[in-house]
């Protein structure tokens, strides 16, 4: 029988550990509490101090936690960190680093990086130094943790690194604590987000890539290679889905060693009575807020559809479910008013002031020609869902039967309008919507479901294949709908279709497709899913014991 061996110690990084920007903080923070049981505080997640200036929601520093250490860190490293409990389930340690005083090095710290492992940073722009300056120094912080507690070979430690931006930190644990095992965790390739993303057919021709040569075609030269590299010196490469896997073969010359797909923890759902209390709350808030931007009341049974999620326009399938509300539009069968609610974070100045008199003053009627966006843009003519909206011809009278209502903040608990978080606002939606097309996991599905919400998304998404490789209707509880590079108004329709079903389920049929949820959310739990890790961690901690050897 071959060895297994657990990590005594595990640290984890992100550049969303206490900073919600995306599926990954979400992947992290409902998996901590598992982690938690099993390794306490041996486990140890590092982040990114973007908050210097203001306070993290995410974050409670604790001063007398590891506070020789926090000393020794600062004097010996230079660099300044904060060190408390990440608030999520399990509460798990975080270290927050302030990774700017890095930037002054950064042409030093990249030459290095060259010569050890070829990473090419000439060709960076945009948000490559931050990321790469943040990397690095989460290396270091792990390194003065190592030094500080004299752990040494006998210890089984893990440094777990996740998507790109963290890259620079496996390559300065591999060159300064060789006896520490890494692993790096791409939740979805630069260079194949670019394709997708740039209007290019990814699937069907996915073999016919070169993942270097798209990375000079689609000037993302510096994030690739560091994404590849990384890839092929880590003890061991992980990725979150079959499809995602295929992808990482084809462009990163890598197949994964281990596909760790994405659970949920249920510490973050209400219960019973609880539950009913929050959906009723929700669907009030929703209400109030439709209703006065509209300027009328909705029907009694009026059905509450969102999608949601990074604003992705193409990627994320935004394109096609705003088609597919225009094929919806022409359904003179249609049993119910559909109030679609668009929850994409964009580029806006901040909440509507005279949407927010109107809440709090019903007197005062919303005087405006936007009966659209919940917030003010920057850019309405540019913006890619204003655009489909006038494109199609969206007015949101009270004779449409379907109204969009375009929610462009992050849901936070502080966006000005609602002031509820995601999930408060999630939880009292009657479906959801995510046809994407380049998406890795999904976690915007999965959630859902966690809240007996049912969703419909697509086979090209992790998640889609996960619950189904067919095609599958909505009233198994997920509908998952066959996506390819070409057949996006078909994709379309069927959405259509879909909600249009749905809509004309009676009560006792809908809460029986919302029981199916329920089932399969169970068997998305951590509880289910962990192993997978358990796998990773075993596999870096054997490589590295072989590479070890071999130096020796």
């Amino acid at each position: 029988m071959s060895q297994t061996l657990n990590p005594e110690y595990i640290f984890e990084t992100s550049w969303e550990v206490c900073n919600m920007v995306g599926g990954i903080y979400t992947v992290l923070s409902t998996r901590a509490a598992t982690l938690q049981q099993t390794h306490s505080d041996k486990l140890v997640f590092i982040g990114p101090d973007i908050w210097i200036d203001k306070h993290c929601p995410y974050f409670e520093e604790i001063p007398e936690l590891y506070k020789e250490w926090k000393t020794y860190t600062e004097e010996t490293y230079q660099l300044k960190i904060r060190i408390g409990r990440w608030n999520i389930p399990g509460k798990p340690i975080a270290v927050l680093v302030d990774f700017m005083p890095l930037m002054a090095r950064k042409n030093e710290i990249y030459g290095r990086v060259w010569e050890q492992t070829g990473v090419n940073s000439l060709a960076a722009n945009g948000d490559y130094d931050e990321s790469s300056m943040f990397g690095y120094s989460t290396g270091i912080i792990i390194e003065s943790y190592y030094r500080f507690f004299n752990l040494n070979a006998e210890n089984q430690v893990i440094a777990h690194f996740n998507e790109w931006m963290t890259t620079f930190g496996a390559f300065y644990v591999k060159d300064k604590l060789p006896e520490v095992a890494t692993v790096f965790t791409t939740h979805a390739t630069s260079i194949g987000r670019s394709i997708a993303g740039n209007h290019k057919p990814l699937y069907d021709y996915l073999n016919e890539y070169n993942g270097d040569q798209m990375s000079y075609e689609l000037n993302m030269v510096s994030k690739h290679s560091t994404e590849k590299i990384a890839a092929h010196l880590v003890d061991c490469f992980t990725t979150v889905s079959e499809i995602t896997g295929i992808e990482c073969e084809q462009l990163l010359d890598k197949k994964p060693d281990v596909i760790t797909p994405n659970g949920w923890e249920d510490g973050f759902i209400p219960k019973g009575k609880d539950f009913v209390t929050k959906r009723t709350e929700a669907r009030s808030s929703l209400r109030k807020v439709a209703e006065t931007l509209l300027g009328y009341g909705l029907t009694e049974n009026a059905l509450f559809v969102s999608t949601a999620g990074r604003y992705e326009y193409k990627n994320r399938g935004i394109d096609t479910f705003l088609e597919s509300l225009k094929v919806l539009t022409e359904n003179t069968s249609l049993e119910k008013e559909i109030v679609v609610f668009i929850m994409v974070p964009a580029h806006i100045k901040g909440s509507r002031i005279d949407l927010a008199s109107s809440l709090n003053h019903p007197e005062n009627k919303l005087q405006s020609w936007n009966r659209f966006t919940t917030h003010e843009l920057y850019d309405y003519d540019y913006d890619p869902v204003m655009s489909a909206l006038r494109w199609f011809h969206f007015t949101n009278n009270q004779t449409n039967p379907v109204k969009i209502i375009f929610v462009p903040s992050y849901l936070n608990g502080e966006d000005g309008i609602f002031n509820k978080s995601y999930y408060d606002l999630l939880i009292g939606m009657d479906l959801t919507v995510f046809p994407s097309y380049y998406e890795p996991w999904g976690y915007t599905p999965l959630e859902s479901i966690m809240f007996s919400v049912p969703t419909i998304t697509t086979d090209l998404s992790g998640f889609g294949q996960w619950v189904s490789h067919k095609p599958h209707e909505i009233e198994q509880g997920v509908g998952v709908i066959h996506r390819s590079d070409y057949n996006g108004y078909e994709v379309a329709t069927h959405i259509a279709g879909m909600i249009s079903q749905f809509a004309s389920l009676s009560e006792d049929e809908v809460k029986n497709v919302r029981k199916k949820t329920i089932v399969l959310a169970e068997k998305a739990k951590w509880k289910r899913f962990i192993h997978y890790y358990d796998k990773a961690y075993n596999i870096a901690l054997l490589n590295k014991d072989k590479r070890n050897k071999i130096k020796e």
